[in-house]
C-alpha cells in the first residue's frame, strides 16, 4: 500500500527498539480497557488500534468497556491490574487532568504509565436540529437571558464536556446546570430523543453533523478546525475559552520500559496506516503520537491550566 506523507511523518517518530529484550513478551492475549461505553470516541480509537497493534505483536488485543463515574471506574480497574504488559487503557483529559482534581479518585493519575498520546481533536459544541440554537450567538444569548432553559448534556461529571460548560458559565457570568450521562454516546442519544438540546461532544459527533442530524455551533480549539473552516471557535465569542480533546495509551505503573516502548512504537505505526488515518479523520480525529516524557510533560501543563479554571470558578464535585 502506498504510504501517504502523513504516514511517513508519523513513522518518523517511531523509536528504534531493542527487540531481543522482549523475547518473552507477549505470550498471551492482552486487553485495552476503555473507561466509557461503546460508541464513543475512546472506544473508536481503541478498537481501531487494537487489531493492527495485536497483529504486530502477535497476540489478540481485546477491548473491555468499563464505564462509570466519568471514566474513573475503568481507570481504577486498570491501575489495579498487574503491571505485566497485558493490561492497557485509553486515557483522556477527563480521567487524567480533570476528573482527579474535582473529586477523590481511587487511583493516582500520575502513578500510571503514560505510554503515548494517540490522537487530538477539538470538542464540538453541537445542538439538536429542532432546537432554537441555529448558531453560537443564539445559544450564548439564551444562556445570558434564560440560563435555566438551556438543556445541556455532558458525558459525565468531571469530564471535559462538563468542565467546558462550567468554563462558559464562568466567563459569561451565567449558571446552566447540565444533565450528566455515562458517556458521550448516551448523551447524544438523548439529544436525538429531544430530552437534551446541547452537548460539548468529542469528535464522534462529526459524522452526525455531516449527515445533518446535528448542528455544529462552534469548536473548542484555539484555531478554526480544518474539516469545518466556516465554524467559529468558542473563543471568538468568549475569549479565553479554548481546550482540545486528546486520547492516550496508558498502563498500570511499573510496566517494564521495553513493553511500553514497543507499544508506543506499534501505536505510532498503526496511526500511520492510511486506512486508520482515513477512518480517524472521517470521525474528526487527527493522529498525533507523542510518547514518553514529552507526553507526560504535556499532561502536567494541561492539569495546571485546568486547576486555574477550577479555582477561579470555585468548582467542586461532591
Amino acid at each position: 500500500m502506498t504510504m501517504t506523507r502523513r504516514s511517513l511523518a508519523l513513522l518518523a517518530a517511531v523509536p528504534i527498539l531493542a527487540r531481543p529484550a522482549l523475547a518473552a513478551w507477549p505470550d498471551r492475549p492482552a486487553r485495552i480497557i476503555v473507561p466509557f461505553p461503546a460508541g464513543g470516541g475512546l472506544d473508536l480509537v481503541g478498537r481501531l488500534l487494537a487489531e493492527p497493534i495485536g497483529r504486530a505483536i502477535g497476540q489478540t488485543i481485546v477491548i473491555e468497556n468499563v464505564a462509570g463515574a466519568g471514566g474513573a471506574i475503568g481507570i481504577d480497574a486498570l491501575s489495579r491490574a498487574q503491571p505485566d504488559g497485558y493490561s492497557f487503557g485509553i486515557s483522556s483529559g477527563s480521567t487524567i487532568t480533570l476528573g482527579p482534581q474535582l473529586r477523590a479518585t481511587p487511583y493516582d493519575p500520575w502513578a500510571l504509565t503514560h505510554i503515548s498520546r494517540l490522537v487530538v481533536s477539538p470538542f464540538l459544541l453541537v445542538a439538536g436540529t429542532d432546537t432554537p440554537y441555529t448558531d453560537l450567538a443564539a445559544l450564548l444569548q439564551r444562556m445570558r437571558q434564560r440560563p435555566d432553559s438551556v438543556r445541556f448534556a455532558s458525558a459525565g461529571v468531571g469530564t471535559s464536556t462538563h468542565l467546558g460548560i462550567e468554563w462558559l458559565n464562568q466567563k459569561l457570568g451565567t449558571r446552566t446546570e447540565p444533565v450528566h450521562y455515562r458517556g458521550a454516546a448516551p448523551a447524544l442519544t438523548d439529544i436525538y430523543a429531544r430530552n437534551a438540546d446541547v452537548l460539548i461532544s468529542d469528535a464522534t459527533a462529526w459524522p452526525l453533523v455531516q449527515q445533518g442530524r446535528l448542528r455544529l455551533l462552534a469548536v473548542s480549539s484555539a484555531e478554526r478546525w480544518a474539516p469545518s473552516p466556516g465554524t467559529p471557535t468558542i473563543a471568538e465569542a468568549v475569549p479565553g475559552v479554548s481546550f482540545d480533546n486528546w486520547y492516550g495509551l496508558i498502563a498500570p505503573g511499573g510496566v517494564p520500559a521495553p513493553v511500553t516502548e514497543r507499544m508506543a512504537a506499534e501505536s505510532a505505526r498503526a496511526l500511520a496506516r492510511p486506512e486508520v488515518i482515513e477512518r480517524l479523520e472521517a470521525s474528526g480525529f487527527t493522529p498525533a503520537p507523542l510518547a514518553g516524557p514529552a507526553f507526560a510533560a504535556r499532561l502536567r501543563t494541561e492539569a495546571e491550566n485546568w486547576r486555574g479554571v477550577l479555582a477561579a470558578g470555585n468548582i467542586t464535585v461532591g
